[in-house]
C-alpha cells in the first residue's frame, strides 16, 4: 500500500489572516485614542499650574487702533499668544488676529472639543474673558481664555 499524504492544515493560515484583520482595525483605532488622552493630558498639565478664579464672558467690542484686515475665515485658528480683537457685539462675537497692543486680547489659551467657558476659571485663572466656539460637529468646538492687554 502506497503511503497516506498529510492532511493540509487550513486551520492555520485562517487563525493568521483573521490575526492581521484585527490588528489592521485595532491599530488606527489605538493610535486615535492614544493622540486623545495625549491631548486631553497636555491641557490638564495647564490645569495643575495655575490657581482659579473667575473670569467674565465674551469680550466686548472694543475700538483698534490696528489696521483692519479682510474678513475672518471660519476656520481661522487662534493659538496660545495670538492677540484678537472682536469686531462683532458681546453676544455674536467675531474675533480678528491683529498685532498685540492696547486694547487688544491676547490669547492665554485654547482648550479643544469643548463649549464649557467656565474652564477658564479653572485653567488659565488670569483671564479675564473667554470665547465660546460652538461648532455643528463638537469635535470642532473650543473656547479661548483670553486677558485684555
Amino acid at each position: 500500500m502506497p503511503p497516506v499524504a498529510p492532511a493540509k492544515k487550513t486551520g492555520r493560515n485562517v487563525a493568521l489572516i483573521i490575526t492581521v484583520v484585527v490588528l489592521l482595525v485595532l491599530c488606527p483605532c489605538l493610535g486615535l485614542a492614544g493622540w486623545a488622552v495625549w491631548k486631553v493630558a497636555d491641557a490638564g498639565s495647564d490645569a495643575a499650574r495655575t490657581p482659579s478664579t473667575s473670569a467674565p464672558g465674551v469680550p466686548p467690542a472694543l475700538p483698534s487702533d490696528a489696521p483692519t484686515s479682510a474678513a475672518p475665515t471660519p476656520d481661522e485658528e487662534f493659538a496660545r499668544g495670538d492677540c484678537v480683537v472682536n469686531d462683532g457685539s458681546e453676544t455674536d462675537a467675531e474675533l480678528r488676529k491683529v498685532p498685540c497692543g492696547p486694547n487688544t486680547y491676547q490669547v492665554l489659551l485654547r482648550i479643544p472639543a469643548t463649549t464649557d467657558g467656565d474652564r477658564c476659571e479653572t485653567l488659565a485663572p488670569q483671564a479675564t474673558a473667554n470665547y465660546v466656539h460652538d461648532n455643528s460637529v463638537d469635535l470642532f468646538d473650543y473656547v479661548l481664555c483670553l486677558k485684555k492687554r
